[in-house]
């Protein structure tokens, strides 16, 4: 039966449904693949058939999630090298591209050139497109559609309803996808190219994140063969940071990116089981250690003093200590790693005396020379003055030998600094010593003298605020012949050692040359809520431009004086009768107490990462592991105790910054004790 003509909603419902039974034929095609006539051998066989199951995950038809989400009619059809091989102008911009049986688009990748001025175009820069069409969706359904007429310069410029609802739209579960949703401005970061760093300093609710895993998403499509080889990663805070991301790029057809913490990136060498104090946390976390562990490394290269004879059937040949010196200057001098310097040393050697051997008249070769170099008199000179190193034992050391560390440190590091970073104690061996997680950072330092760290093709690097500049260095390591996307907020900088300046930052990865882009447009925030919490910017950064909102809906928000936990609890039912996800914040301190209030009420909650559902909708949230979350409605408890809850009050009022700004609908803010005087006004 066909679609009237006088009905464009009914008109994109069949396409729609086309599109989807176009879908499932590709995934039906690549599940039909014999791969038995087209394999050589069971490893390449091995990795067709992963590839094809990788393929056919990614075409996946999310029954829930909208095939396509925007139309765009172009006044001229666009070249064929922009459309994916598609003659017409009207396209359907979706999360992949689908084709039909004859190999025509159905729906464009929104990644596509051809799909960019469903992003850019606007009144003033129509970028050739006379209509653009925003689709309302319900559980994957069309249900409305609103039409822009870029190209009419009679039709005046407003605001779309629809991409006003798609933003303020209650979330359930793990962070979504904001590809229907992108603004201009993310947009030019988004598709930025692979070549260069980009630094985006964003506050709550700009779409930072979002914006960064969109630009990963973005990268493999454009450079998709290159990634493949180098590897992409993206680095978060903590687990339950990454667990609530995790499904972003999956949704978007990307399942190879990995996604690590720090932690992860310099675990293996050694086993974290201590902690540091924080004034020992943030010596340890200083640039400057780096050039204590390169001493620490490279004084173990003794000036030979002896000569090298090297015995070949009757003749021996004979390498001076003058000379020796000289070859083990010159690899000084190239500032290459430690391991692989000593790894040319005996070559090195070998090859002066196959000079010797020409000069007698012989002809050798490089079986000759491998040999000389495999010699036991060689082999025993680059052991005494070339010795291996063992970062782990090297850095036990320096922590636990006052002289080694002084010697290393001088000039470097103060006496007292000195001081702070030594360990107490004695520890007989790397096994039995506990080591914190600056340690393995230290570990990981030294390793990178020795040997060369692989590096990937790109990093995005989130909540970077609150590394230090030895994890700064660490994940630079992982992206030396790549580039990175680094996401932060300068004003959520919650450690001791948080980053002062993107510059900085940036230095320290060895990006410096690293673009910095700021995000003020806040979409996630209520208006109510961000210029309630913006009240601490001039205490805890200054010189950051507030975020203004731009949601139409200010949201709720309430300042609650409480007499105690029962009625924080009640401030939670109230807000669960609400459509969407609730979390309760708190004081780290504060956790136990609210966690036995909610059991004692019959109330269910989740820790902080794992799914909400629909039985479950309430999070139990430590003030210390909120960054980088969102609910729909947050009560939010004793900011005081928020605030004390850190070593320094500065610190605090940042982690309360935090805390206040996770809301995306409605925020309450309980509490028995007076407020800190900063949010008065």
């Amino acid at each position: 039966m066909s679609t009237p003509v006088d009905d464009p909603l009914g008109r994109e419902r069949s396409h729609l449904a086309e599109s989807r039974a176009a879908l499932r034929a590709m995934r039906e095609d690549a599940e039909s693949l014999d791969i038995s006539d087209v394999t050589a051998n069971w490893v390449n066989a091995q990795i067709l058939e992963r590839q094809i199951g990788e393929r056919i995950k990614a075409l996946a038809d999310l029954s829930d999630t909208p095939l396509f989400f925007g139309r765009l009619d172009y006044l001229h059809a666009p070249g064929i090298d922009l459309a994916e091989g598609a003659d017409g102008e009207r396209f359907y911009i979706g999360r992949r591209h689908v084709h039909d049986h004859g190999g025509d688009p159905m729906v464009i990748d929104w990644r596509a050139p051809v799909s960019q001025p469903f992003y850019r175009a606007s009144k003033k820069d129509p970028m050739d497109i006379a209509l653009r069409r925003r689709f309302g969706y319900t559980r994957g359904d069309i249900t409305a559609y609103e039409d822009e007429h870029l190209s009419d310069p009679a039709e005046a410029a407003t605001t779309s309803k629809l991409l006003q609802q798609e933003i303020e739209r209650p979330r359930v579960g793990p962070m979504r996808d904001i590809v229907a949703t992108i603004q201009p401005e993310q947009d030019e970061i988004v598709r930025s190219g692979l070549g260069g760093t980009v630094c985006v300093q964003g506050g709550p609710g700009t779409g930072k994140t979002a914006v960064g895993l969109h630009r990963v998403a973005y990268l493999l499509y454009a450079h998709r063969e290159r990634l493949a080889r180098t590897g992409t990663l993206v680095i978060g805070p903590n687990r339950s940071f990454l667990h609530y991301i995790e499904q972003v790029l999956p949704a978007l057809g990307e399942l190879a990116v990995k996604q690590a913490t720090v932690d992860d990136l310099v675990a293996g060498k050694v086993e974290v089981r201590g902690a540091d104090d924080a004034a020992a946390a943030v010596i340890k976390g200083d640039a400057r250690m780096a050039e204590v562990l390169r001493r620490a490394v490279y004084s173990h290269v003794t000036p030979p003093t002896e000569p090298v004879v090297v015995v070949r059937g009757s003749r021996r040949w004979r390498v001076p200590a003058y000379e020796l010196q000289d070859i083990v200057g010159e690899l000084l001098d190239r500032d290459i790693r430690y391991g692989a310097a000593r790894d040319a040393l005996p070559q090195r050697i070998a090859h002066a005396v196959l000079v010797q051997m020409e000069r007698s008249g012989e002809a050798p070769d490089d079986r000759v020379q491998d040999a000389v170099a495999r010699n036991s008199a060689v082999k025993a000179a680059v052991k005494e003055v070339w010795p291996p190193v063992d970062p782990a034992k090297l850095v036990l050391r320096l922590l636990t030998d006052a002289d080694f560390l002084a010697v290393h440190a001088d000039g470097v590091l103060g006496e007292d600094e000195q001081k702070t970073i030594l360990w107490a104690k004695a520890v007989r061996s790397v096994k039995s010593a506990k080591w914190s997680a600056a340690d393995a950072v230290l570990i990981d330092e030294a390793t990178d003298v020795v040997e060369r760290t692989h590096s990937l093709g790109h990093v995005v690097l989130d909540e970077a605020q609150d590394l230090s500049p030895m994890q700064y260095r660490a994940v630079g390591r992982r992206c030396t012949t790549g580039s990175a996307t680094v996401l932060g907020d300068l004003a959520q900088g919650t450690t001791p050692w948080a980053t002062r300046s993107w510059g900085e930052a940036l230095a320290h990865l060895g990006k410096s040359d690293g673009v910095i882009e700021e995000l003020t447009a806040g979409f996630r925030v209520p208006t109510d809520v961000i210029t309630y919490a913006s009240r601490l910017l001039p205490h805890i950064a200054p010189g950051l431009t507030p975020v203004a909102s731009v949601r139409e809906n200010p949201g709720f928000f309430d300042l609650r004086p409480v007499s105690g936990t029962g009625e924080v609890v009640a401030a939670c039912e109230e807000l669960l009768a609400n459509e969407g996800s609730t979390g309760l914040i708190a004081a780290d301190a504060r956790i136990p107490v609210l966690a036995e209030a909610l059991a004692a009420a019959g109330i269910g909650y989740l820790d902080p990462g794992e799914e909400t559902t629909e039985e479950t909708r309430l999070t139990l949230v430590p003030a210390s592991l909120a960054k980088g979350l969102e609910y729909d409605y947050v009560v939010l408890d004793e900011p005081q105790a928020v605030v004390d809850g850190e070593p320094d009050e500065r610190t605090g009022l940042r982690r309360l910054y935090v805390a206040l700004t996770r809301a995306v609908s409605g925020l309450i803010v309980t509490h028995t004790a007076p407020l800190p005087q900063e949010l008065a006004g």
